[in-house]
């Protein structure tokens, strides 16, 4: 249930209100807004008389939420989710883009494409670090140097970046090096290491499965909110259907979904889910036009000698020319991309 109060309630109103829920026992989550002020209730299963919070003063009606996802509703809370990643804002009018190669190959290579990404206008890093069916050998042992590079890379160019994690045991160490925790299409119902983002109080990125519904997709979210972090974005990247000619296939109807059911930005990776680095350009500016809020996007300075994903990456120009044709979509529907030049 949402208790939404009138234009103008006193700030005492408000604070009557919250303290008689409270005493019911269920929990209050504060939403102010420019004209109203909403209060979000996760109850502890016992009913509440809905009649006698709306003759308090100060209260304009109470809405039952019906969606069983609440803490990422857009009922539940009907402004936009600002997600701050080391200054950066994902979310509102801002589309931001992280680009980077699919793999940490070394901390000169990866410096060169950090510094070509931001050139062109990235505002942050993506850095993969755990890929999976990768070679085992390539990983175990090495996610900590991979890091390790990433922070360096972020140390020299300002970009604060992303990194995957796939285990719980896992998190602590990611937490300590990552600007933003990303849960991959494989883990998004492991809930054990959704559990541990939450605990992290890191911002995360949480990625839609293969064969999961927008549902679900929220669900998982809500239990990361759960914990009490606040900071969860979204990620379309495809999912499983009888099309074989790309490596997935993109949802864009789930964009403008997303947005209507929930709060949370939503990230769109058009790299992952076509596997085709000459698709991608097409996929991110419809993703764009849809209404995302932020991209993910491969590049390499070699693509062809990329040891993951090369065949999804671009080259650092092709990239730039994005970024170009991107800010012109943005602007066109009412958006501003950010970083590089105007």
């Amino acid at each position: 249930m949402i208790v939404i109060m009138k234009q103008g309630a006193t700030r005492s109103q408000i604070v009557n209100v919250i303290a008689r829920l409270e005493q019911q026992g269920v929990q209050v989550h504060l939403s102010e807004g420019s004209e109203r002020t909403v209060l979000g209730i996760i109850g502890n299963g016992r009913p509440i008389d809905r009649a006698q919070i709306e003759r308090m003063e100060g209260v304009e009606r109470t809405v039952p939420v019906l969606q069983p996802f609440k803490l990422a509703s857009r009922e539940f809370h009907p402004q936009d989710t600002i997600v701050s990643v080391n200054g950066v804002r994902v979310g509102g009018k801002q589309v931001v883009v992280a680009a980077g190669p699919g793999a940490v190959e070394g901390y000169e290579s990866f410096l060169e494409a950090a510094w070509m990404v931001k050139e062109a206008g990235a505002q942050l890093l993506r850095g993969g670090t755990f890929q999976p069916g990768a070679p085992v050998s390539r990983f175990q042992g090495a996610i900590e140097e991979e890091l390790r590079i990433l922070a360096a890379a972020r140390e020299e160019t300002g970009l604060p970046f992303v990194a995957e994690v796939n285990t719980p045991e896992l998190v602590p160490l990611m937490a300590t090096y990552a600007d933003v925790l990303q849960i991959g299409a494989q883990e998004m119902q492991n809930y054990a290491l959704l559990h541990a983002v939450g605990e992290a109080q890191r911002p995360v990125l949480l990625t839609r499965g293969m064969m999961s519904t927008v549902e679900e997709l929220l669900m998982s979210a809500e239990y990361i909110l759960s914990h009490g972090n606040e900071r969860v974005m979204l990620c379309e990247r495809g999912i499983r259907t009888f099309e074989p000619s790309t490596r997935s296939t993109l949802d864009i109807n789930a964009v403008p979904l997303l947005k209507q059911l929930s709060h949370l930005p939503v990230i769109v990776d058009p790299s992952d889910s076509t596997g085709r680095w000459e698709l991608v350009g097409a996929v991110a500016k419809a993703a764009v036009a849809a209404g995302a809020d932020g991209l993910l996007v491969e590049v390499h300075p070699h693509p062809n000698q990329a040891l993951s994903e090369g065949t999804q990456s671009l080259t650092p120009g092709s990239f730039a020319q994005l970024m170009k044709e991107l800010r012109a979509v943005a602007r066109a529907v009412g958006r501003e991309l950010l970083g590089g030049d105007r």
